[in-house]
């Protein structure tokens, strides 16, 4: 899977804040997030965050 830093993830479940939006901040064998809503970062393992991805919104795409 093609995830680039500054791309949005829509993930399929919410964090508790109730956004499903994360920006990615690093990308590696962990990526690590940033919750679009609260601001809460965290690192996750690419593995599992892969399967929780819903949609992938590039950052040139949010400019246009």
């Amino acid at each position: 899977m093609d995830i680039n830093v500054g791309d949005i993830l829509e993930m399929k479940k919410t964090h508790p804040c109730g956004s499903n939006r994360m920006i990615v901040l690093r990308v590696g064998a962990d990526f690590r997030l940033k919750c679009e809503k609260c601001g809460h970062d965290f690192m996750t393992p690419r593995s599992k965050c892969e399967k929780k991805i819903k949609k992938i919104i590039r950052k040139e795409e949010g400019n246009a």
